[in-house]
């Protein structure tokens, strides 16, 4: 639901003079969330909504489609011409010094870049400084609320239980002097969301031997490999209850088809997993201290642990990502590698920690979702993986 006076004290926190809200045909769906415009059928002409740190929100709205902003405050002004338009965008801005706009300079952080450039440089062209809004959007639109977290927790519950499934599956079908396909494992864990009303935008990974070297390996009906005694196997899987407005759960686990795990499996391992509680410490112990925490810091702190262990060039994407109604939400990511995330760590977020070893005769990855409370507490859900599970023990 939007909150003028929580953005106004959000403008008031981060120094900012106003939030310039722009969208062209539903192109800017962070702006769209954050309007309560995410139900409504697109528009067809350009609109801007100015909410500035004090006073009263102001619009911008085609003749054609005047009624755009009608459920928000604010006085509206009517456009026609292109020449009109300009000029309105210049009096919206007039006397601001920075705006925020869903805009990253040089590209840098492409999750938040939905205004294009020539929006900006008209913007600009009237004196007003662009910067970007991504942590307004952290704090609007990737913040979850006290039915999203018991809706994680309940998500988190049915992820974790298909682990269970998925291994047992496994070791039935290999204690019978059988094997399993990596796609049969799928479909098993695929069937179990659905039964605990839950859904899913892709189905889970299932990866055995070299297949879990690949972080984004998928497995396809018919060309996917079979899972026997003596396999590595990875199981990255993510799931939210089928309910408006509910959240992800996404874990990756991994196990070894055997009474005992061999030792070069479970030596990658703890290099992964101490690479993982080094980045969970972080992030308990900036907000028990008051400090201030940005994604990137998160990601350096599990990369440092696997650079030193010499397995730097065998971790080959982000320590995490923002989780929310995406898997991969809009908040901050845990990022130094693909993109060098500034964006604070906000109470009310949630994001994975997923270091991961990928080699060429199999790969490792641990994964637990981490909720920061609006009161800091920090919370990981998922489940601790302490070693590399040993299937038929």
């Amino acid at each position: 639901m939007f909150d003028l006076s929580a953005i106004q004290n959000a403008l008031l926190e981060f120094g900012l003079d106003a939030w310039l809200f722009y969208d062209f045909r539903g192109n800017n769906v962070l702006a769209r969330r954050v309007l309560d415009l995410e139900s409504k059928v697109p528009t067809s002409r350009r609109f801007l909504y100015l909410v500035p740190a004090v006073g009263p929100p102001r619009k911008l709205v085609h003749r054609i489609e005047t009624s755009t902003l009608d459920h928000l405050p604010g006085e509206a002004t009517v456009y026609l011409r292109w020449q009109e338009f300009e000029r309105g965008i210049g009096d919206l801005v007039a006397g601001l010094k920075q705006v925020a706009m869903e805009y990253s300079p040089r590209n840098a952080n492409p999750y938040i870049s939905r205004v294009d450039a020539g929006t900006i440089e008209l913007v600009q062209s009237f004196g007003a400084e662009v910067v970007g809004s991504g942590d307004l959007i952290q704090r609007f639109e990737a913040s979850w609320d006290d039915l999203q977290w018991a809706m994680h927790l309940e998500a988190d519950r049915h992820t974790r239980s298909a682990y269970d499934l998925a291994w047992g599956l496994i070791a039935d079908r290999v204690r019978a002097g059988g094997s399993i396909r990596e796609t049969e494992v799928q479909q098993a864990i695929m069937d179990h969301f659905h039964a605990n009303g839950m859904t899913t935008y892709h189905p889970p990974i299932v990866g055995v031997g070299p297949n879990s070297g690949d972080p984004h390996y998928e497995p396809i009906k018919g060309h996917d490999a079979v899972i026997s005694k003596g396999d590595f196997v990875l199981i990255d899987l993510w799931a939210k209850l089928d309910r408006p407005r509910a959240v992800y759960s996404d874990l990756t686990r991994v196990g070894f088809v055997g009474e005992t795990v061999p030792e070069p499996y479970q030596e990658v391992f703890k290099i992964v997993a101490q690479a993982r509680d080094t980045a969970i410490d972080l992030v308990r112990m900036s907000f028990a201290d008051g400090r201030k925490l940005r994604g990137y810091e998160v990601d350096r702190a599990a990369r440092d642990v696997i650079e030193k262990a010499g397995y730097g060039h065998a971790f080959i994407h982000r320590t995490g990502h923002n989780i929310g109604q995406e898997t991969h939400g809009n908040g901050a990511n845990m990022d130094d590698l693909e993109t060098h995330d500034e964006r604070f760590v906000l109470p009310g977020t949630c994001f994975s920690i997923e270091p991961g070893i990928y080699l060429p005769e199999f790969g490792v990855r641990s994964e637990v979702n981490v909720f920061v409370a609006i009161d800091k507490t920090v919370h990981v859900t998922g489940g601790m993986q302490e070693e590399v599970l040993a299937i038929l023990a």
